[in-house]
């Protein structure tokens, strides 16, 4: 089997930790070094596409929707949430690494016809949690996938998305009947009580992570 080679490295901003991105045979991983496992592969993405179709089919039939989503990742949630939107759609992505955005517009952006090109995307480089604190009343959907879910924070920041604070912020940025979607890797009941207590109305969701229906079980709470 062919080995992965390494594309490109970046520091997690506020960490000591640093992404990998790998490429072999047009598969791509992203990494955290020293830790096993893979954060994001291009051959899992079920459940990135279901963040965004779940949360943009209530709101498909809105004038000029406007929907952010915290997390580029490997651009496949952005993608969805474009192929579920029409051309009056504004979306607006907040991803922290500025390595992750030139990945997606050099060699990740081939996985997906380059979203971030779009042009109904907009990048904001920089915290979701700022885009949120500034924004009321702005989103019609709201797409969270900023690392592994409740339980697993990559950077120490996006703890604060799943604070009362953050929810607070969350449901404070929407538009009346608006919607939020979380992703994770695994189950949390206790986030699913935390949403209630924000006031939400709540639906976890599980997702498997192939396209193909196989794979692990990964979680999405639409919370409106």
């Amino acid at each position: 089997m062919a080995r992965f080679n390494v594309l490109g490295t970046a520091p997690i901003p506020g960490q000591q930790g640093q992404l990998r991105l790998l490429e072999r045979n047009n598969e791509f991983t992203i990494k955290i070094a020293g830790i096993p496992g893979d954060l994001m592969n291009s051959r899992m993405h079920a459940s990135e596409d279901a963040l965004a179709t779940l949360a943009c089919e209530r709101i498909r039939s809105r004038a000029n929707p406007k929907v952010l989503i915290g997390g580029l990742g490997m651009g496949f949630t952005l993608t969805a949430a474009l192929g579920a939107l029409g051309d009056t759609a504004q979306v607006t992505v907040a991803e922290l690494v500025p390595e992750v955005v030139e990945w997606n517009k050099g060699p990740l952006g081939a996985l997906n016809n380059f979203p971030v090109n779009d042009p109904r995307t907009h990048v904001h480089v920089g915290d979701v949690k700022e885009v949120l604190q500034q924004a009321k009343g702005q989103f019609d959907a709201i797409l969270l996938d900023v690392d592994n879910g409740p339980e697993g924070h990559t950077a120490d920041d996006n703890e604060w998305i799943y604070t009362p604070a953050g929810l607070k912020a969350a449901k404070a940025a929407l538009t009346s009947g608006g919607i939020v979607a979380y992703w994770s890797a695994g189950a949390d009941s206790k986030f699913t009580t935390k949403l209630t207590k924000a006031g939400f109305k709540v639906k976890p969701v599980t997702v498997r992570a192939h396209t193909n229906g196989k794979g692990a079980r990964h979680v999405i709470w639409l919370a409106w």
